[in-house]
C-alpha cells in the first residue's frame, strides 16, 4: 500500500521540479524556434525564454515567475491501493500545494473570485484541482504536476458550440481566430502549446482541451491519421498568421497543436480552446507499490 506521506512528497517533488525545470521537449522545441525566427525581437525573446530556464535549472530562480493555477493529473491502476484510499488525495494535494507556496516554488496567485480574499497559500474550494483518472491493472501512482501560469489560462480559453453543418471548416476558423486572439499581443507568452477539444458535451470538451495543452509532448501525434493531420494543418496554418514568440512578427506563434476527441450529441459540435504558455510546466512523479518514487520531466 502507497503511504500518505509518499503521495504528499511526490507531489512536492514534482511541483518543485516543474517550477524549476524546463520540459525535454519543450526545450527542443523553443531550441528549434529560436532557430528559425530571423526577427531580432523575437529571438530576443526566445533567447531570454531559454537563459531563464538554465538559471532556474541552476537554483537560481524559477522557469517562469507566474506560477499560476495548481493542478495534478493522476493515474492510478487497478490494483494501486492508498492508505487513507483516494478519497485522501485531494488532502495531499492541498499539503503539497501549501508547502511549495511556503518554500516560494509557487506563488500565492489564487484567490476568492468576489472577494479577492488571498489564504497566501494557494489553497481553497478547487485549488489545487486533482484529476483522477484509473488506467490498466498496475499497482502504481502516476502523478503529474502542472503549475499553469495565469496568463495561458486567463486569455488561452475558448469555447464555441459549432452546428454539425459547420464541420471541419467551422472548427478550423474557430481554432486560428483563437491563436491570433491569444497571442497577437503576447498574452498568453507564446509560442503557445494548443490543446482542442472536439466533441463531448461543453465541460468534456474543455477538460479534452485542457489536458491536451497541458499533457500532450510535443512532437506526438493523435493516432487517429484524420486527427492528426488536422492537428498538422492548424499548426502550418498558425505559422502563417505573422505572430512570433511573445507576440513579436515571427512564425512561432505556437509550438504544438494537440488535439483530443470524444463522441458527441447528433445535433452537435462544441469545440474548446486551452493554451499553455511557453515553458510548458509539467513533471511527473511516478509511485510504484515499494513506495520507490521515479521523477521525470517525459510524460507519456
Amino acid at each position: 500500500m502507497i503511504q500518505r506521506k509518499t503521495v504528499v512528497e511526490a507531489m512536492f517533488g514534482a511541483l518543485q521540479r516543474a517550477a524549476t525545470q524546463m520540459p525535454p521537449d519543450v526545450r527542443a522545441a523553443l531550441e528549434r524556434a529560436a532557430a528559425e525566427e530571423t526577427d531580432p525581437m523575437a529571438r530576443q525573446h526566445l533567447a531570454v525564454s531559454l537563459d531563464n530556464a538554465d538559471q532556474a535549472a541552476r537554483g537560481e530562480g524559477l522557469v517562469c515567475a507566474d506560477t499560476g493555477f495548481p493542478l495534478f493529473f493522476i493515474r492510478a491502476g487497478s490494483r494501486t491501493a492508498l492508505e487513507g484510499g483516494f478519497g485522501a488525495l485531494a488532502s495531499a494535494a492541498e499539503e503539497a500545494t501549501a508547502r511549495a507556496t511556503a518554500e516560494c516554488l509557487l506563488r500565492p496567485t489564487m484567490v476568492d473570485p468576489i472577494t479577492r480574499a488571498n489564504p497566501g497559500n494557494n489553497v481553497g474550494p478547487g485549488m489545487p484541482k486533482v484529476d483522477l483518472r484509473f488506467a490498466g491493472d498496475g499497482a502504481d501512482l502516476e502523478i503529474i504536476a502542472a503549475p499553469k501560469g495565469g496568463g495561458s489560462e486567463i486569455f488561452g480559453t475558448f469555447y464555441r458550440m459549432l452546428y454539425p453543418a459547420d464541420g471541419l471548416t467551422g472548427v478550423r476558423k474557430f481554432v486560428i481566430e483563437s491563436i491570433r486572439e491569444s497571442c497577437y499581443a503576447g498574452k498568453v507568452c507564446p509560442p503557445a502549446i494548443i490543446g482542442i477539444g472536439l466533441g463531448g458535451t461543453a465541460d468534456v470538451c474543455m477538460a479534452m482541451a485542457k489536458r491536451a495543452a497541458v499533457l500532450r509532448p510535443i512532437g506526438q501525434r493523435h493516432p487517429r491519421p484524420d486527427i492528426a493531420a488536422l492537428e498538422e494543418e492548424l499548426y502550418q496554418a498558425s505559422r502563417r498568421l505573422g505572430i512570433g514568440p511573445m507576440g513579436s512578427r515571427g512564425i512561432n506563434a505556437v509550438l504544438a497543436v494537440a488535439i483530443e476527441v470524444a463522441v458527441t450529441h447528433t445535433a452537435a459540435l462544441p469545440v474548446a480552446f486551452n493554451a499553455q504558455c511557453l515553458v510548458g510546466r509539467r513533471w511527473r512523479a511516478c509511485i510504484a507499490a515499494d513506495q520507490s518514487v521515479v521523477y521525470s520531466g517525459e510524460v507519456a
